[in-house]
């Protein structure tokens, strides 16, 4: 007979963009000025990323579309992917994410691939990226690490042989 598990997933529910630390609410300021740069011609759904190296530098990616939609590429592995590129040596220690279109109530997460791509530069760095999901002018969800995002994950150790 199987056994049932529960899997409980840790994280904050902050009121407002006002209950978060200055550093935080900068970050997500960031975050909904690189959705403003968007190229969502398709489907009209601008996000924003922007995540906080470890020395201080803020990277912002925004989502970027493609007739071919497979082709295109989201906000958060474009900042990821723009600060790897430029530093691979460098640590994150949190993102924030905004779709300022979701409405002021409806903090967004990141999609699947995206998920998979912050758990795999979670575990390259060995150190947890802190993840705020902000509405706009509305409640944040922050989690202390992206792993809380994906608890049955897949990683290199499967590819092994």
């Amino acid at each position: 007979m199987a056994a049932e598990q529960r899997i409980e997933i840790l994280h904050h529910r902050h009121g407002s963009w006002d209950d978060l630390p200055a550093t935080d609410r900068d970050l997500l300021e960031h975050a909904v000025a690189a959705a403003a740069r968007a190229y969502a011609p398709y489907s009209h759904f601008h996000v924003g990323a922007a995540l906080l190296t470890s020395d201080g530098r803020i990277v912002e990616g925004s989502n970027q579309e493609n007739a071919s939609f497979p082709a295109g590429i989201c906000a958060e592995r474009t900042a990821l992917h723009a600060a790897m590129s430029d530093r691979p040596e460098a640590h994150i220690t949190a993102i924030a994410v905004a779709v300022p279109q979701a409405g002021p109530d409806r903090p967004v997460a990141p999609c699947g691939i995206c998920r998979q791509a912050l758990l795999e530069q979670e575990r390259r760095q060995a150190a947890p990226i802190r993840l705020l999901m902000g509405a706009v002018n509305g409640p944040v969800i922050e989690m202390r690490s992206v792993a809380d995002l994906l608890p049955f994950s897949f990683d290199g150790s499967f590819l092994e042989r």
